[in-house]
């Protein structure tokens, strides 16, 4: 299994060699006010693609955090509710971070 995963990987990496050896010609990429960038086609299709990306993870964050803190408050109140039921006090184990479990960031 471990050898179709590589040759696929290996395939995959060869493809996109191919695109980046047959797209060298200089493109123009035109601003505003008469700015333009020159450079290959391949790096700009590998620009363009990278700020797609980085816009992207950078507009999915907030979604992500809210995510994150209603997770961190729903398992609070789940710790807190298994400790109450023992009969400890839950200002004490709310105080110890240790007793709540933190997972990802």
């Amino acid at each position: 299994m471990n050898y179709l995963i590589w040759l696929l990987k290996a395939a995959i990496f060869f493809t996109l060699f191919a695109f980046a050896l047959n797209n060298q010609q200089a493109v123009a990429v035109n601003f505003f006010f008469g700015t333009y960038w020159k450079a290959p086609l391949v790096l700009v299709v590998l620009t363009t693609f990278a700020i797609g990306l980085g816009l992207g993870v950078l507009l999915m964050m907030p979604r992500w955090w809210k995510r994150r803190v209603s997770q961190d408050e729903s398992l609070q109140q789940q710790h807190v509710s298994k400790t109450a039921g023992d009969n400890t006090n839950s200002s004490s184990v709310l105080a110890d971070s240790t007793a709540i479990p933190r997972h990802g960031l």
